[in-house]
């Protein structure tokens, strides 16, 4: 009988879904794409694997990358235009990938956030250890109108003994963005092991790419030609589970 989930060619391999939630692909802003000519091949590495639609999400972090919402519109419109003038059938937003650190507490009070559409903002927890009153900070995202995604949870190892908190912030509303880096083990074996769990536990809404270069683009592909790839599709229904394009398709589809 033929298996619809059979190992793909690193040539063939596509998602099932259109929206990519999580990249790095604006130009000269952060540890991404250096350069509009690398920013282009990304894309249509993303293109190649399926995605017609990309949230530019580069860093906002104190002092790395104070990125503000000029400087990332700056070089999206760059982008843009390349995309206009290369006709590529691909759309982009402008957002930002929040750390929450004393530059966003900053950024924050003074209304300088830039959401992805439907006022999605996509935030980035400390490395190092969870940081007091991140509850109440997600509330009040939340009464203020935003819609909280915490980006790959996976890779917090503070949390990966206190599987409570991963519920705790889960109902409270925030969408949980686990990256398919992870799952390919590029972090390692504890963020991939996290990254699967929080999949069986019905914790992972969308998948992103986190695409930062074309190396990352190449592990990505090679992931989901893979049979490891398939049977977690097939075995946990990620078609259906999957919130990458229903999320944001009221705020697109207009």
């Amino acid at each position: 009988m033929f298996n619809i989930f059979r190992k793909k060619s690193k040539q063939d391999a596509k998602l099932f879904y259109t929206t990519d939630v999580h990249s790095h692909i604006l130009p000269g802003v952060d540890h991404g794409s250096q350069s509009v000519d690398e920013s282009l091949e990304m894309l249509r590495a993303q293109l190649d694997m399926g995605i017609t639609r990309v949230m530019c999400t580069s860093h906002v972090t104190a002092e790395t990358f104070e990125n503000t919402p000029e400087t990332l519109t700056a070089a999206f419109n760059v982008l843009k235009k390349a995309i206009e003038e290369e006709g590529l059938p691909i759309e982009i937003y402008v957002s930002a990938e929040y750390r929450i650190d004393e530059y966003w507490n900053s950024e924050y009070e003074a209304g300088h956030v830039l959401p992805m559409p439907g006022n999605h903002v996509l935030l980035e927890n400390s490395f190092v250890q969870e940081l007091i009153g991140i509850d109440n900070m997600m509330f009040d995202l939340q009464v203020k109108g935003y819609r909280p995604i915490l980006a790959h949870p996976e890779r917090y190892r503070y949390y990966h003994d206190r599987r409570d908190r991963y519920k705790t912030l889960h109902n409270a509303s925030v969408k949980f963005q686990v990256n398919i880096l992870s799952l390919a083990g590029y972090f390692g074996g504890g963020a991939r092991d996290r990254a699967v769990w929080l999949i069986q536990n019905n914790l992972c809404d969308m998948l992103g790419s986190d695409m930062h270069n074309m190396e990352h683009a190449g592990i990505i592909k090679d992931y989901i030609g893979s049979r490891d790839w398939h049977k977690l599709c097939e075995k946990y229904n990620l078609e259906r589970r999957i919130i990458n394009d229903k999320e944001f398709a009221p705020f697109l589809d207009q």
